[in-house]
């Protein structure tokens, strides 16, 4: 019947199919939850015995208490908590916070620089000479990006709680890193109640792709664990260990401590470690390129109960 649907709607059917989703997830964030999972992973969510890592972050969606992560998750909110848990030298330097494009002070802000919502997930405008960059373009960007409600694509309600706003930060120095790379190496942490567990290295990011690799504590590289997508292209070499992993884990345990898990987002420049951000609902609780083996581990040490 989908065949015939998809035939007879053309070019239509993927608009169609969006919207649609869209009021769902507006609707029942739940239910475009349950309808997802069973379309990516051909099997239903088991909402009454989560096992995985997939599962328990959905299940930690809707039924506990998620105030927090709607303050944690929000890229500007978040530096105040990490100031306070004794950690503000690991914050990037932050150039100004505006709720409208059109209120940037474009003048203050230096030749280099990056810029971000609060609210989104990955998308970072960088900007290496501040004199090449088209002004009117970056606000019509923006003023799009401000009217998306993201928490409605994935059912993860915490999200469209954010108050949306523009914040401008120091733009790192990615030739300062351990290895040569297009981008930013991402060390996400994966936390469980001040326990940290694996470190998910992300690097030579593009618009379309990213190379990844999971290691172990002691810095041992985990292929194994690992499916290779066409935009997370499984890395060929092991990366070299952070000489800043230490105190990456120590910080790692303390932020994640009360939470049945968490992804900790770091980087490392300069051999110095620097916040990233907290992810409660890593690819919205839709990993697809981990094997189901290390979905089951990380899904063993999530621990949850109803009282959560």
């Amino acid at each position: 019947m989908n065949i015939i649907i998809k035939k007879l709607l053309g070019v239509w059917y993927k608009p169609i199919q969006n919207y649609i989703f869209k009021i769902i997830g507006v609707i029942s964030p739940k239910t475009l939850v349950s309808i997802q999972y069973k379309r990516g992973f051909k099997h239903a969510l088991n909402w009454q015995d989560p096992k995985d890592i997939n599962e328990k972050i959905n299940w930690l969606k809707f039924n506990s208490n998620t105030e927090i992560w709607t303050k944690l998750t929000d890229k500007y909110l978040v530096r105040e908590h990490i100031a306070k848990m004794g950690f503000a030298d690991m914050l990037v330097k932050l150039y100004g916070k505006w709720e409208k494009p059109e209120d940037i002070d474009w003048h203050a802000l230096p030749k280099k620089f990056i810029m971000k919502t609060n609210n989104g997930s990955g998308e970072v405008f960088i900007c290496n000479d501040k004199s090449t960059i088209n002004i009117n373009e970056w606000t019509a960007r923006f003023k799009k990006m401000l009217s998306v409600k993201f928490g409605d694509s994935m059912g993860e309600p915490h999200y469209n709680k954010i108050p949306p706003c523009i914040i401008a930060e120091e733009l790192l120095d990615i030739k300062k890193q351990p290895i040569a790379t297009s981008s930013l190496i991402d060390y996400k942490i994966w936390s469980f109640n001040g326990k940290p567990a694996y470190i998910w290295a992300c690097y030579n990011r593009t618009s379309t792709s990213v190379e990844v690799g999971v290691y172990d504590l002691d810095w041992n590289f985990h292929p194994e664990y690992s499916i290779s997508t066409p935009h997370y292209k499984l890395a060929k070499t092991t990366m070299p260990r952070p000489k800043s992993l230490d105190t990456m884990l120590k910080v790692a345990s303390v932020l994640s401590k009360g939470f049945p898990e968490v992804r900790v987002d770091l980087y490392e420049v300069d051999n110095k470690p620097y916040f990233g951000e907290l992810t409660f609902t890593s690819a919205g609780g839709f990993n697809d390129f981990y094997t189901p083996d290390f979905l089951k581990i990380l899904g063993d040490l999530t621990i949850i109960t109803e009282k959560v």
